[in-house]
């Protein structure tokens, strides 16, 4: 019998709880509420560095962000995913006989490299960072618009809290072309091999541009509003929220509101879109042998906190949604679990399920001794970090069991405590509690643990040491995949 093919689909800046299946009784997602209904639905799913390249990084190799040697997307951190890793995903299923393609963001440096795929369709939104490049979206929509209007024109950043509805017709969207290039895939590509498919939107990210459809019909629901903890007066600034790619600052209850529809209805369209695809597989008989993977690099703060997009260890930035549907010839898998899991722990459970022996370089776990209800194999924390981005202060370090979190921000000598079993959203910090001396004390040991083999600095092995005034720490690993195969830019 032929091996499982793969399908792995991602969105852009989706946080975990804009899902039915995740407790969200506002959105409708049907089509992935009926995938979670098929497969298993991680409670515990995080971002090991939430920000496009590093997140993107460690899903492709399997890596943590120090063996990839991509710390963030800022002054600390290596901005480019470049070339030369060992082993990618796409490359381990490739060199195993798999068709495989790339459809939408990848987000590679240089932008047309392959990284493993046999070939990539893209849409880099507004990134044109090698000589020439214009992506196949954007030359798509060139071809197709129906008048003199841009990708653009409806005046909202990349990274803006701006929202608005779609300004052009709604088959040039990007999401709707993401589908389609992936549906053209699976009916032209080899039947002899299996496939592995990553479909890869560029959205709910900013521009918040939902359809006109759905931006209003999440204008006249009754939105979540932010959630502000009583410790974040600290990014109330001002200047700071002036901008109109504001990082953090407090905006108005309607600002807010607007960029919530935009969001929402953004994830609504996608939803329907994936229903497009999803109901191919079921009808051509694809879907009986395939892995359906669903997840996000990262989430989106939202106005949480009065931060917006990611970088950060809060639940809004590096909590996000991971849903898993094995075939049912590999058995009964459980509806939900609570084991913590990161990206990179995508690559081994593929190769797990596929029967393919997974690499050395891979640092991740499979996730199907969990879906299969063994507890005992999961790991008792997870780690994620992000260098400096948009300001010193930001740079941090966080391990959780998905109950409890400590964080910790080295450039700045602060940390912070929170049970999320209690306090999902994080309005109160515990760290300086007197009866929490002892739980902050031990979640501190659990990232000295994690950093102290490195070497770098950060810990003397007893205490974290703080990165105040000194030298953004990098992976030197980075520097060494550079050294093989040095970028052509």
């Amino acid at each position: 019998m032929q091996r499982p093919n793969v399908v792995l689909i991602m969105t852009d800046q989706q946080r975990w709880d804009t899902l039915g299946c995740y407790g969200n009784e506002v959105i409708q997602t049907p089509n992935l509420d009926w995938l979670a209904s098929e497969g298993t639905v991680f409670d515990s799913a995080y971002s090991p560095s939430p920000s496009c390249i590093p997140a993107r990084a460690c899903l492709l190799t399997g890596m943590d962000p120090w063996n990839t040697g991509i710390l963030g997307m800022g002054r600390g951190g290596e901005r480019h995913m470049g070339i030369g890793f060992e082993h990618t995903l796409p490359g381990e299923l490739a060199k195993a006989g798999y068709h495989t393609q790339g459809v939408g963001k990848m987000h590679f440096y240089p932008q047309r490299s392959l990284n493993g795929f046999h070939h990539t369709v893209l849409d880099e939104s507004g990134r044109e960072e090698d000589p020439r490049f214009t992506s196949d979206y954007k030359q798509w929509f060139e071809r197709n618009k129906t008048g003199e209007y841009g990708m653009t024109d409806h005046g909202i950043g990349w990274n803006s809290w701006m929202a608005r509805p779609y300004h052009a017709p709604e088959f040039l969207h990007p999401t709707n072309w993401t589908v389609n290039e992936s549906l053209k895939f699976l009916k032209q590509r080899d039947p002899s091999k299996p496939f592995f498919l990553k479909t890869s939107f560029a959205r709910p990210h900013s521009p918040y541009d939902a359809l006109p459809y759905f931006f209003e019909l999440y204008m006249q629901k009754n939105l979540p509003k932010a959630q502000v903890g009583e410790w974040a007066a600290m990014h109330d600034v001002p200047k700071d929220a002036s901008s109109t790619d504001a990082w953090r600052g407090v905006r108005s209850d309607e600002d807010i509101r607007q960029a919530r529809a935009g969001y929402y209805g953004s994830i609504n369209h996608i939803d329907h879109q994936i229903g497009r695809l999803l109901s191919y597989l079921k009808g051509s008989g694809l879907m009986n042998n395939t892995v359906v993977i669903f997840t996000s690099d990262h989430g989106d703060m939202l106005g949480d906190h009065h931060l917006w997009r990611k970088t950060y260890a809060y639940e809004g930035s590096a909590h996000i949604p991971l849903i898993v549907k094995l075939p049912k010839s590999m058995g009964r898998t459980v509806e939900r679990t609570d084991a913590p899991v990161l990206l990179q722990d995508i690559m081994p459970t593929v190769m797990e399920a596929v029967g393919l022996d997974i690499p050395q370089t891979v640092d991740g776990k499979s996730v199907i001794g969990a879906m299969k209800g063994r507890s005992a194999e999961a790991r008792d924390f997870i780690h994620g970090e992000h260098s400096t981005c948009y300001s010193e202060e930001q740079e941090m370090q966080y391990v959780t069991d998905g109950r409890v979190k400590y964080i910790w921000f080295p450039r700045i000598g602060t940390e912070q405590l929170f049970d999320l079993s209690s306090d999902p959203y994080e309005l109160t910090d515990l760290a300086q509690r007197p009866e929490h001396r002892e739980q902050l004390a031990a979640w501190r040991q659990r990232l000295i643990s994690v950093l102290e083999p490195r070497s770098a600095g950060m810990t003397d092995g007893d205490r974290l040491v703080s990165q105040a005034g000194k030298p953004f720490v990098k992976s030197p690993h980075y520097a060494e995949r550079l050294a093989r195969f040095p970028l052509p830019f």
